[in-house]
């Protein structure tokens, strides 16, 4: 039954990604696809995991009895740890936004402190640099340090 609710939600989350995606309008020119492609992309693979949710062969759905102990807090949890993600992107710029969302969803796989403090810099860091330097993605660097 758990499986059904989450699809339902992903086909809801799904559709309102593809309807916003699909209105982006960038402020200056984009060669050769324009940056609607990247949403409505993502909205496809999205589409696609809904439907192996919703068709996948009942002997799966039969071994999923629900949430295990404390599952649906530390799903919760992570759900309130992206959308914080999403909120603080802008504000606190890509690389330090990122750090500290992979910290936070770390910390569910039982990583510690230390390790997931230098993992968190370096996949932030790095993956700045990956897509604003290699990729010319432009990234935010946050209004708190001036970017």
């Amino acid at each position: 039954m758990v499986d059904r609710i989450v699809a339902a939600a992903w086909l809801l989350l799904t559709l309102g990604y593809a309807y916003v995606g699909s209105a982006y309008e960038a402020k200056f020119s984009y060669e050769p696809i324009g940056p609607r492609a990247f949403p409505l992309l993502l909205a496809a693979i999205a589409a696609v995991c809904w439907l192996w949710l919703v068709l996948r062969p009942k002997s799966v759905a039969e071994d999923l009895k629900g949430l295990p102990p404390g599952g649906f807090t530390k799903a919760s949890i992570m759900i309130v740890a992206m959308f914080c993600y999403a909120l603080t992107f802008e504000w606190l710029g890509f690389p330090l936004s990122t750090a500290l969302a992979s910290i936070v969803l770390g910390r569910f796989f039982g990583g510690s402190w230390g390790g997931l403090v230098i993992a968190g810099a370096a996949i932030g860091v790095s993956l700045y640099l990956l897509f604003d330097r290699v990729l010319d993605v432009t990234l935010p660097l946050g209004t708190v340090f001036g970017g």
